[in-house]
Parts: structure tokens; sequence; C-alpha cells
């Protein structure tokens, strides 16, 4: 009889993705590092400070901010037992939000001379454009919320009317 070969450990696999998703990721790469030399090239201290600011600003003051109007929202909605209803106001709430935050100093004004210099355009439409599409957020998903309501509620009366009667 042979001698018996002791196998060697087998070396797991590295998952690395198929060759269009690693040049994607490298391109990505390159062109994070080509836009982090530019922004860094003139003023690398106020951009490091802008960006340890804004981490302050949004772990400090905001974070504990949107908390507090997210539970007070849910706690609300869960008084008059529609709980299920928080993803309807979370979600188009999150997004405005994100868009005020993008865009406060157009939309505050506070840049209005500034901007009119740079692009030649009024400042003053910002406002109102945001609000608008504050109130498509919100509509669009009290729509969603009313269509999905009523294929609930015709799905149960579909079910109740199919189902045959109890036995007494």
């Amino acid at each position: 009889m042979l001698p018996r070969i002791p196998r060697l450990p087998r070396i797991p696999r590295v998952p690395i993705g198929s060759p269009l998703q690693l040049l994607l990721l490298a391109c990505s790469f390159t062109l994070a590092a080509y836009a982090g030399v530019r922004l860094l090239a003139d003023d690398w201290f106020g951009v490091a400070l802008w960006f340890v600011g804004a981490a302050l600003l949004h772990d400090l003051v905001l974070l504990p901010l949107y908390t507090v109007a997210d539970r007070a929202v849910a706690r609300g909605l869960g008084a008059i037992r529609r709980r299920e209803w928080v993803p309807y106001v979370r979600v188009p709430a999150a997004l405005s939000g994100l868009l005020l935050l993008v865009w406060f100093p157009l939309i505050s004004g506070r840049v209005e001379r500034r901007y009119r210099l740079g692009t030649g355009l009024s400042a003053d439409v910002f406002l109102a454009r945001w609000l608008l599409i504050t109130a498509v957020l919100f509509g669009g998903s009290a729509l969603l919320l009313l269509v999905l309501r009523l294929r609930r509620l015709r799905r149960l009366r579909r079910a109740a009317k199919h189902r045959p009667p109890a036995v007494h």
C-alpha cells in the first residue's frame, strides 16, 4: 500500500468581482483622487476644517434634531394607530431635508449677490422650487400610501367574498 500524501490546506478564494466591476472601481478611485488633489491644492486647511466642522455639526446638532423629530412622528402616528404610515412621512422628509441642506445658501438667499454675479441669474426661485419639490414629495408619498391601502382593501374584500360561510 502506498503512503498517503497529506493535502495542502485550501486557500480561500477572494471574491474580487468581474473585470468590469474592477475597471469601474479603479476609474472611480482615480476620479476621486483627482478631485481630492484639485480640491486640496489651494486651501487644504480650509477644506479639512470644513469636513471636520460638517461632521461635528451633523453628529452633535443635526442627528439629535432629526432623531427627535422622527420619534415624535412615530409616536404621534402610533397614538392614532397608524404606525405603518411612518415611512410615508420619513422618506419625503429625509429627501426634503437633504435638498434643504445642500441648497441652503441659495434657498435662504444668503448668497444672492454672489450667485447673480457668477451666473447672471436670480436666486429668488430656489425657495419656491424647494417648497414645490417638498410638496410633490409628500403628495407622491400620500398618493402611494392611498393606492397601496386601496389595493389591500380590495384584496381583503375579495378574500371575504370567496370565503365559505361560517358553520354554526
